[in-house]
């Protein structure tokens, strides 16, 4: 069964750092593309990053320069590196991953990671 596990959320001041990983299985981790979203509170969920395959990867304008999104095949992991946090950054991180069925594409999520920016 596929699964996604995110960890690495905390509490951390305004311009501190944070890494946060997520742990996948149960799907051909390597051929697939991986995304962090993250949601706050009375907002809507955002997409914050997206790895190919082949490791292209794509930000939000609102943390590009600042977050950087990797992974390890041989570990079935993707990482998001954020920097220079600020309190807006504050929500529940989420991995996603979209896998191909016989109808469409299904989407797959992780539990969420809390991260909290204090000002």
């Amino acid at each position: 069964q596929v699964q996604l596990v995110e960890s690495g959320g905390g509490l951390v001041q305004a311009g501190g750092s944070l890494g946060l990983s997520c742990a996948a299985s149960g799907f051909t981790f390597r051929s697939t593309t991986m995304t962090w979203y993250r949601q706050a509170p009375g907002k809507q969920r955002e997409l914050v990053a997206v790895i190919s395959s082949r490791s292209s990867t794509n930000y939000a304008d609102s943390v590009k320069g600042r977050f950087t999104i990797s992974r390890d095949n041989d570990k079935n992991t993707v990482y998001l590196q954020m920097n220079s946090l600020k309190p807006e950054d504050s929500a529940v991180y989420y991995c996603n991953t979209k896998l191909g069925a016989t109808w469409g594409l299904r989407d797959y999520w992780g539990q969420g990671t809390q991260v909290t920016v204090s000002s």
